[in-house]
């Protein structure tokens, strides 16, 4: 028997990961009733055949729930490794000499290959070097164009092939591999909704990907570069979103400048009017224990507080032990902290700009108008998506129903936040778009009889960007009985 999925009544949305732990159908519709409302498919580990059932079962959910699912695809990115050491490991002390070259012979403690040649060109005296997610650290004393000799800083084990971070320089690697590529083109045949992009640095990677891209899905950069902070604005403004992927910046940053740079990122995001993701470790606890830390709590909480439009669950859903339990414990953070009642004025700390237009105009005046009239909910239509996302960066205190013609605008929609997506035919006429509103408002629980909505939408209708109508109604108790009998008809 299908249970439903009624509208959530939180905000926020919930980006869960999908892994070994979650991979089958029943899994995932386990997910989909504790909370998700939208999955990642990770694509560093596994192959494309797997991930394709992936995507099988969650559009077979996504029909049997008759709820538009999204699904984003995470590219792996450059990966910078050093080679292999001979016995396969070796210790680096302290105040030790190490050097970094170009021989493919086995390391030892003495030196080792970085096989990335690009990097070379690029390294200076004075650059600091990390190696296993920042736990041997190197500083560069000389370097050339076949050798870096460093100084160790701080020692520690290193194994084959553990991972290399250049946090000072601008690495001369592009953001897609040729395994990148192949997977965004396989991403693409899935028809996925969004795609994340790994290693970004400059605008430039976010205009490669998008020039790739084109129109056949939504691009998400994920800024986990201390080089993407300096060229912010030029990347958000590029991307159609942007993620907090605080793994990588917290290796590359020292760890207490993480949340100011992730307040920065998440603020920047909502001023361009683009939703913004916050990732990695939020109830990291939760991968072995039912229960999460109470900073893990208060991490989770703050993204929140902030104002972010998605948290995201990385290996507490793909691969932890209490998958389901750490969407739900996810749910319920999110949940009480937006009754919290100085939740509105804190998400609003952050000042969104309008631009000069009408829709822009009208979005800002409907959050403004719900408050004034105590209105239950805003209903739009969208072609494209465009009018749901300036109201939903308005942080409206109501719930949103978006409905769409479009079936990939509905599915890209489930990042944004406030926003209770719908696929359903457009409408041709002013009156035709009351009366749908209105039967859409009490089909999906979001309003009853009495209650005040908010009505937006473009004329003509099906005219992507025309947003320019902004419309008040009452539902009266006769609506709510005739819906109501028409559903109980409609079931015999």
């Amino acid at each position: 028997m299908t249970e439903t999925l009624a509208p959530r009544s939180r905000k926020v949305k919930i980006l869960a990961t999908l892994g070994p732990a979650t991979s089958s159908p029943a899994m995932i519709r386990k997910l989909m009733l504790a909370g998700a409302d939208a999955f990642r498919i990770n694509m560093s580990h596994g192959d494309q055949k797997q991930k394709a059932k992936l995507v099988d079962h969650i559009r077979a959910l996504e029909k049997e729930f008759k709820r538009p699912t999204t699904i984003l695809f995470d590219l792996q990115g450059p990966k910078l490794r050093v080679g292999h050491f001979e016995g396969g490991r070796t210790m680096l002390e302290k105040g030790e000499r190490f050097m970094l070259d170009q021989d493919e012979a086995s390391g030892s403690c003495g030196r080792v290959q970085l096989p990335h040649p690009e990097l070379f060109e690029s390294i200076r005296p004075g650059t600091n070097i990390l190696i296993d997610d920042g736990k041997v650290r190197l500083k560069v004393v000389e370097a050339d164009a076949s050798r870096i000799i460093t100084e160790v800083r701080v020692g520690g084990m290193v194994s084959d092939n553990k991972g290399v971070n250049v946090p000072d320089v601008v690495v001369p690697i592009p953001a897609l591999t040729e395994k990148d590529r192949d997977d965004l083109q396989f991403a693409l045949d899935q028809r996925a909704d969004w795609i994340a992009l790994s290693f970004v640095q400059r605008p430039e990677d976010v205009a490669e990907a998008r020039a790739l891209i084109g129109d056949r899905a939504a691009l998400l950069a994920k800024i986990e570069k201390p080089a993407a902070i300096d060229r912010l604005n030029d990347i958000v403004a590029l991307a159609d979103a942007v993620m907090v992927a605080r793994g990588d910046l917290g290796v590359e940053l020292p760890p207490e400048q993480v949340p100011p740079m992730q307040n920065r990122i998440v603020a920047t995001a909502r001023q361009f009017g683009k939703p913004v993701v916050v990732a990695t470790q939020m109830l990291e606890s939760m991968v072995t224990s039912p229960t999460p830390t109470r900073a893990e709590v208060s991490d989770v909480a703050t993204a929140i507080y902030d104002g972010a439009d998605a948290v995201m669950l990385s290996a507490e859903s793909a691969t932890g032990q209490y998958p389901c339990e750490a969407v739900q414990m996810m749910d319920r953070i999110a949940t009480s902290v937006e009754r919290d009642p100085s939740y509105q004025a804190r998400i609003h700390f952050t000042q969104t700009r309008l631009e000069a237009t009408t829709a822009d105009a009208l979005a800002g005046s409907a959050r403004q108008i719900v408050t004034t009239i105590s209105a239950t909910a805003m209903v739009c239509y969208t072609s494209s998506g465009a009018t749901a996302r300036r109201i939903a960066r308005e942080r409206p205190p109501v719930p949103l129903l978006a409905m769409s013609p479009s079936q990939v605008t509905a599915r890209r929609m489930g990042l944004l936040w406030g926003v209770h997506a719908v696929h359903s035919r457009d409408v041709s006429s002013f009156e035709e778009m009351v009366e749908k509103g209105k039967r859409m408002a009490l089909r999906h629980n979001i309003a009853k009889g009495g209650d005040r909505i908010v009505l937006m939408a473009g004329v003509p209708f099906g005219t992507a960007g025309s947003t320019n109508v902004l419309h008040v109604v009452r539902l009266i108790g006769d609506e709510l009985e005739r819906y109501q009998t028409a559903q109980a008809s409609a079931r015999k």
